[in-house]
């Protein structure tokens, strides 16, 4: 079993040996802003752990698998989101994963010392605008009385482990996106948090994805109907669970997970860093990789947004026959040429870590043919525009590393569009493949309870048995080399548009705290 908490929803999903989805059960649940603190993202602790336990509950009785029959369980998560506890293991505060309400912390820790966040970096492969640190010390500036006592600090993936087993631990590859972690030894960097003025004490054991943490307790198993005792293994952050469960575990390979954010992760066996502090760096599911990761600001979001506000006889249409809309305007969409007609759409930036921020979202450069210039041109230049954001990634990691891969994977609720990932093979340049298991990371996570649970032999043994591809998209060499001029052509449209917001003209679409 995994159990996955996204930015979204919780789920708990069940497979068996050979990486077929037994089933799922999944329920929607939300993350509030407090009116207090603007860019804010409360995590509600109480109602997430019945939400979860329902999953689990749920997943079991539509089954019909009995609990004694799950070997395993781990989880995953969204990164960043952090959860502070007392003496006694009570949740005292905390946040999801793009809580953006310290920014006076950042300003004070630039204040403090302008060149520290680029030495965090280099230790931690993190920037103060997603990791922990911020947030901690906002919790000690605003809330002194509790910030006393917290005893201990875990991620949300740690969360869902306690709930089950009442041990508080964590796992590097998720722990790794607080910047309190050492690339290089996978463990606190106690240092780190004495600089930052963060308690030294607060940092739970670390165990490697896919060891045993612990076993399900009695008051879990009456919350959830599992077998108490059914062990629990360390599981890891959503993007690097997603990479192992479609086979993305060797050097060198690199992966595409198309969701609300749109992540590129590349796999290295080096902890070192990007000189230039643009690209984020994490620990892998593999204690011997590290994977360079860039990500663009919610593409899935943008594309759902376009969908409500302008595809209403989409909608409809798809009611009535029991399609998608999205497989409607898939098909309207490949008709439209390379370039959607000159229309240029800017939403995410392609990452600079050390200063992140993302000009207003715009449509540009259209006429008022209704022929021509429609929904699907429109909808068609989305899909371009974060296609090129992709390829800005792939060209940023392979300027840090001196490396590129020969082919790509892409996962994701985005890759089920044919559409999609035609484009994206087209202006990558290279074979993109598209795994059968299109929501990888719970396929990851419950391959990492195989691991800990002795039914695999390691995580190789895991993947050959599990991971299988439905489609490689080969690139169309004609339309690559016309992306190559309209990627140049969206990369100054881009940078005059963040002008716009840099002058405050618009507004960012997301700015780091503390820019």
């Amino acid at each position: 079993m995994a159990i996955d908490g996204g930015t979204g929803s919780i789920r708990a999903v069940l497979f068996d040996v050979d990486g077929n989805q037994v089933g799922s059960h999944q329920i929607e649940w939300y993350h509030t802003e407090d009116p207090r603190y603007p860019q804010s993202m409360d995590f509600d602790w109480t109602t997430n752990w019945k939400l979860a336990s329902e999953c689990i509950e749920g997943v079991l009785a539509s089954t019909k698998v009995k609990a004694e029959q799950v070997k395993a369980i781990s989880t995953t998560s969204m990164r960043e989101g952090i959860v502070l506890y007392d003496i006694d293991g009570n949740e005292l505060w905390a946040c999801a994963n793009v809580d953006a309400r310290s920014g006076d912390e950042v300003t004070q820790l630039i204040a403090q010392d302008p060149q520290l966040e680029k030495e965090i970096y280099s230790i931690s492969g993190e920037t103060y605008a997603l990791g922990a640190i911020p947030r901690i010390l906002w919790v000690k500036n605003k809330m002194p009385e509790l910030y006393e006592k917290v005893a201990t600090v875990t991620m949300l993936n740690d969360w869902l482990i306690y709930k089950l087993t009442k041990n508080l631990t964590t796992e590097p590859t998720n722990a790794s996106t607080t910047g309190l972690l050492s690339l290089k030894t996978r463990n606190w960097h106690q240092e780190i948090a004495k600089k930052v003025g963060i308690k030294e004490g607060i940092f739970p054991p670390v165990y490697e994805c896919g060891e045993k943490v612990g076993v399900v307790t009695k008051e879990a198993s009456e919350q959830t109907g599992l077998l108490e005792g059914t062990l629990v293994i360390a599981g890891g952050g959503d993007a690097q669970n997603g990479c192992l469960g479609v086979g993305v575990s060797k050097a060198k390979q690199a992966a595409v997970f198309g969701g609300s954010f749109w992540q590129y992760e590349f796999n290295t066996d080096s902890p070192n860093t990007d000189e230039k502090y643009r690209v984020r760096v994490n620990c892998a599911g593999d204690p011997q990789l590290w994977q360079y990761e860039a990500i663009a600001f919610m593409p899935g979001l943008a594309m759902r947004w376009f969908r409500d506000a302008f595809c209403q006889s989409e909608i409809e249409q798809g009611k009535k026959e029991g399609k998608d809309p999205y497989q409607i305007l898939d098909e309207h969409a490949a008709k439209v040429p390379v370039g959607s007609h000159g229309i240029v759409f800017t939403s995410s930036n392609i990452m600079n870590y050390i200063s992140w921020r993302h000009a207003a979202p715009t449509f540009t450069n259209f006429g008022f043919d209704a022929q021509v210039y429609n929904t699907y041109s429109m909808y068609r230049s989305i899909m371009e525009s974060t296609a090129f954001v992709v390829k800005g990634h792939l060209e940023l990691v392979d300027e840090a590393t001196g490396e590129k891969p020969e082919e790509v994977v892409f996962g994701g609720g985005a890759s089920k569009s044919r559409v999609w990932s035609q484009i994206l093979a087209d202006v990558l340049g290279i074979p993109v493949k598209v795994p059968v298991v299109k929501e990888a990371s719970a396929l990851g996570t419950a391959m990492l309870a195989g691991v800990g649970s002795g039914i695999y032999k390691d995580l190789d043994d895991a993947v050959s048995k599990v991971v299988r591809f439905e489609k490689t998209y080969q690139p169309n060499i004609e339309n690559h080399n016309t992306y190559q001029t309209l990627f140049e052509r969206w990369k100054k449209v881009y940078e005059a548009q963040l002008d716009l917001s840099d002058q405050k003209v618009t507004n960012y679409m997301w700015s780091a705290p503390g820019l």
